[in-house]
């Protein structure tokens, strides 16, 4: 069976959407919909002190007010060296991509390369009409960059050294970031239940 019914991502990241659908794969055949397609609903103040608590508080707020079976995520960046900081606040961390990569790497300036150590955590939250939810987590370890490298991705991929290799998360082509990236692996794990949620409706 196909999954056909529409589903709401509870984001405007375009790169964002673009690596959730190609995730999601040839099984879906429904409307992907994101925030901007609801320019009357104001976005939700993630106030959550966890990933999940956030994924799912967005996720919880379109599914309400939409009626759509609604897909969030909350993920970030947490390093070791800095008591787990960024985390939550990864994408409030300065005003732009680029300030928040050169205040990461300055907070880190005296921090030897085996302590460098960092993870990309993400927690996904679906949440269906009627009150129910489906929830997976999943992380990618690796180390923190000295410098910017790369020029795919997002965020903080271009500093984001991945396992024990030298190659950052921006040097890796889609296909391959989209197989090990900690939003693959919570969406590997939600894939199938979410997909039957879709057909199911």
């Amino acid at each position: 069976m196909t999954a056909v019914n529409d589903l709401l991502l509870a984001t405007n990241n375009s790169k964002k959407i673009q690596e959730i659908r190609q995730i999601l794969g040839i099984g879906f055949a429904g409307r992907i919909l994101c925030a901007a397609d609801f320019p009357e609903l104001p976005e939700p103040e993630e106030t959550g002190t966890t990933f999940l608590e956030n994924a799912r508080l967005k996720a919880d707020y379109y599914c309400s007010r939409t009626g759509l079976i609604s897909l969030a995520d909350d993920s970030g960046l947490v390093v070791d060296a800095l008591g787990g900081r960024p985390g939550v606040y990864s994408a409030r961390y300065a005003e732009t991509e680029a300030l928040r990569i050169s205040k990461l790497i300055s907070e880190l300036d005296d921090v030897p390369p085996p302590l460098r150590t960092a993870r990309f955590e993400c927690a996904l939250c679906v949440a269906l009409p009627g009150g129910k939810y489906i929830e997976q987590t999943g992380t990618l370890e690796g180390r923190i960059a000295h410098f910017p490298k790369g020029s795919h991705g997002f965020g903080y991929d271009p500093v984001f050294l991945v396992g024990d290799t030298e190659s950052t998360l921006a040097e890796l082509p889609a296909t391959e970031k989209n197989s090990i990236s900690h939003r693959a692996v919570a969406m590997k794990k939600i894939q199938a239940d979410l997909l039957n949620a879709l057909i199911v409706g």
